[in-house]
């Protein structure tokens, strides 16, 4: 009997930045190939450019309305192809019930484009109607953002009891479909000194606590708050299968420091999974085979051998 491989769609995201290099070049591992069916969706010409042939996969080609501008860099163009080949991807991937590995996009050029999204996660959010947390993995090392891409100042009014028990709850359903069967969450705190009894914040003791107290009364392995600083140390040591963040780079910049794998970026909590690298679109070095694509072939074969 075959042992057939699975279908991934594989979005090369904006067209102007290293979104086709890595593609293709992570097309080009035999681990990928052997690992899955990939079907690229994108812009043909910067594809073909960076490499793309039938052979590596096949193409689903998007267009733009727009002119391509001349230089590198946010454009409409971008944005439209970027976002049409998106939401195409979603589409096949609910219909043949598979995931999708993205290529990043840049929020500039979505800007640009008139799309009103700040990234990937909220958009499938939104579309879904679903709580799509974000979470990164790389090897033993798990993490998951209680709010993503806001200004340091707004956190502390996003932040409610509810939305930490929902990414809570959704961040162990995660850590239990890939494998962890009573997965034990730290949960961090959001200021300095974890709050210092109140003298540096209250919302340890008035937000945090009181989230943590009603997951664990659901059953869910969670302690907390910890100061961030000590928390990645016990991570790193097995004392817990992962860490739930309450911002952006609470998460990253632990992450990126602690990883001594590539690091995969994965949307949960929606019908199919969704996977990209941990990296931006990188206009700088765009076009200049640069571009390392180390997180996006961990990306695909994340995807690959996850149900």
């Amino acid at each position: 009997m075959k042992n057939h491989k699975p279908i991934l769609f594989i979005t090369a995201g904006d067209p102007l930045g290293i979104g086709p290099e890595v593609t293709v070049k992570a097309l080009q591992d035999k681990r990928v190939q052997k690992a899955c069916t990939p079907i690229v969706i994108g812009e043909p010409n910067t594809l073909k450019k960076a490499g793309l042939t039938s052979d590596l996969a096949s193409l689903l080609a998007v267009e733009s309305t727009a002119d391509k501008p001349t230089t590198i860099g946010p454009s409409k163009w971008g944005g439209e192809i970027s976002f049409k080949a998106l939401k195409l991807a979603c589409k096949l991937a609910e219909r043949y019930q598979t995931s999708v590995v993205t290529a990043p996009v840049s929020k500039q050029s979505w800007g640009k484009a008139g799309i009103d999204f700040t990234g990937h996660t909220e958009f499938l959010r939104e579309y879904y109607g679903k709580t799509a947390l974000m979470m990164f993995v790389s090897a033993d090392l798990h993490c998951a953002l209680t709010t993503e891409h806001f200004s340091i100042k707004d956190v502390p009014n996003i932040l409610t009891k509810n939305r930490i028990v929902q990414a809570g709850k959704d961040f162990a359903d995660a850590l239990k479909k890939l494998g962890i069967k009573n997965p034990h969450i730290a949960v961090s705190a959001l200021n300095p000194h974890n709050g210092d009894d109140g003298r540096f914040g209250r919302e340890e003791k008035e937000v945090i606590l009181p989230a943590i107290k009603a997951l664990q009364k659901a059953k869910i392995h969670v302690q907390g708050p910890y100061p961030t600083d000590s928390l990645w140390d016990k991570h790193i040591k097995g004392h817990f299968d992962g860490i739930l963040c309450m911002y952006h780079d609470q998460a990253l910049l632990g992450l990126k420091l602690a990883a001594k794998k590539p690091v995969v970026h994965i949307t949960a909590g929606l019908d199919f999974l969704r996977t990209s690298p941990t990296h931006g679109t990188a206009f700088d070095i765009a076009g200049k085979n640069q571009a390392n694509p180390a997180s996006m072939i961990e990306a695909i074969l994340f995807a690959a051998k996850t149900k």
